[in-house]
């Protein structure tokens, strides 16, 4: 029983710790976004500027994974790797 209960313990702390580290890619693809579309002003470059204001909104309510998706698809949209 007590191990179970140690098991528990630090499978919930893992979480509690891994969720920051993950939530701190938002911005970082938010950022990537910005730094791909400041000189265009195309459909997509207009879409992708759209699109990480929602993943800013998204981050801000703590929809993390939500956020990192639609920053994602917009990086995508733009042809660039998201985090190089």
């Amino acid at each position: 029983m007590h191990r179970l209960a140690l098991v528990a313990v630090v499978g919930v702390a893992g979480l509690l710790l891994a969720s920051p580290a993950l939530a701190s890619q938002c911005p970082k693809l938010v950022k990537q976004i910005e730094d791909a579309t400041a000189l265009r002003f195309d459909p997509t470059a207009a879409a992708a500027k759209v699109a990480a204001t929602q993943a800013t909104a998204l981050h801000g309510a703590g929809r993390h994974a939500e956020s990192e998706k639609v920053a994602k698809d917009a990086l995508d949209t733009l042809g660039v790797k998201p985090g190089s």
